[in-house]
């Protein structure tokens, strides 16, 4: 690696000048796709003794992953997985892709959400790549492309990976562990009417004015049944519903003979014991109007890590206490797939996809501290 950074200052401010925003929605920018960051990241594991291998999921967007050297066979697999992949920079008002250095802070997109928390795991690998072959586990590395949208590195990796014994990804959640999270629903609520002339509105019949019925009713008795059905989770509260987009009709003087609602459900634990949130949506759409119909646009999957694991008991011993969170990630494809998982990494949510997105330098020089603590640990 030629001119490898000093200090992991220098890595995470190199990693944010290489843009590698998701492509999907409206990036912001035409430079979009996690290669180049992949290859910067490749190189430092190379440096810090690893192997490295580039796993394309789509076309120029790979997963990056490395294998420390690990002395004797048999040993636990411990996978370290931030991602790659930033949201949009459009409004910023900083510049993006600057890595700027002032005020205690790194500035830049990325900065917080996750190249702080990647920049601190592979700074700590990189300390302690000399004891590293020696400790009871074995410690691999992968940068996931695209969480921000469809989370499709994660699930590749789950699909062609064997398991590991604890997966840490990489989100930026002040270094406690959070080892439960809400899943997400989202999906298309469908009504369907008679298209007429506008003049004479009675001969038709308005999908519009159908779904205004639905909608007072999801944000009304939805919401309660949603609440009384998934429980109040001790550490996520209760499942919950947003009505974000509506589109129905195609012309001011045509009776709408279709309109469509997306709902995001944020699911717990509990509501997905209980049956999930598409069977509920779905019954009670059809309850109120047999001829609506719902479909499932995309469903990421809640997270309910057991902490009794004994690989996160040693992370709340080394000072990452247990907590719970409303976003989801990465975490619970593994889970699915068989991988205890949690979400851990330096600085704050409240940073994330900000307009002037930044991480302290404090929290990035605990979070290395954090996770050299956590793997020595391992050895006693």
């Amino acid at each position: 690696m030629q001119n490898p950074p000093q200090s992991v200052v220098e890595l995470l401010r190199a990693l944010v000048r290489i843009p590698s925003v998701n492509p999907d929605g409206d990036p912001g920018t035409p430079h979009t796709g996690e290669e180049a960051c992949a290859r910067y990241i490749a190189a430092f594991l190379e440096h810090s003794g690893a192997e490295t291998f580039l796993d394309e999921v789509e076309p120029g967007r790979p997963n990056v992953i490395g294998h420390y050297p690990t002395q004797g066979s048999g040993k636990p697999r411990i996978l370290f997985a931030p991602h790659t992949d930033t949201v949009s920079v459009g409004g910023m008002t900083i510049d993006p892709f600057g890595g700027e250095l002032r005020d205690g802070k790194i500035w830049g997109r990325g900065a917080s959400d996750t190249k702080g928390s990647a920049a601190a795991m592979l700074w700590a690998l990189h300390e302690l790549r000399e004891e590293l072959p020696t400790l009871p586990i074995e410690v691999h590395f992968v940068g996931f492309m695209s969480e921000e949208s469809a989370q499709l590195g994660s699930q590749h990796f789950a699909k062609h990976h064997s398991r590991y014994d604890l997966a840490l990804i990489g989100e930026p959640t002040s270094l406690k562990t959070v080892f439960r999270h809400k899943g997400c629903l989202w999906a298309d609520v469908h009504t369907t009417g008679v298209a007429v002339h506008g003049a004479t509105p009675e001969l038709g019949v308005n999908a519009i004015v159908k779904m205004s019925k639905l909608v007072q009713l999801l944000d009304t008795k939805f919401r309660d049944l949603l609440a009384e059905v998934g429980g109040e989770d001790k550490w996520l509260g209760a499942s919950t519903i947003n009505l974000g987009m509506i589109h129905g009709g195609t012309r001011s003087n045509i009776v709408a003979d279709a309109c469509k609602l997306r709902v995001d459900i944020r699911t717990t634990p509990g509501l997905a014991k209980a049956g999930g949130a598409m069977k509920l949506l779905g019954d009670f759409v059809t309850r109120h109007d047999a001829t609506a119909r719902v479909t499932a646009a995309s469903e990421a999957f809640c997270l309910d890590t057991d902490p009794a694991n004994p690989f996160i008991q040693k992370l709340i011993a080394a000072g990452g206490s247990l907590t719970g969170a409303p976003w989801f990630c990465d975490a619970a494809f593994l889970a699915v797939a068989g991988t205890p998982a949690i979400a851990i990494g330096p600085g704050s949510i409240a940073q994330a996809h900000t307009k002037d997105e930044f991480i302290a330098v404090q929290d990035l020089e605990d979070g290395v501290t954090f996770f050299k603590r956590y793997l020595r640990s391992l050895a006693v």
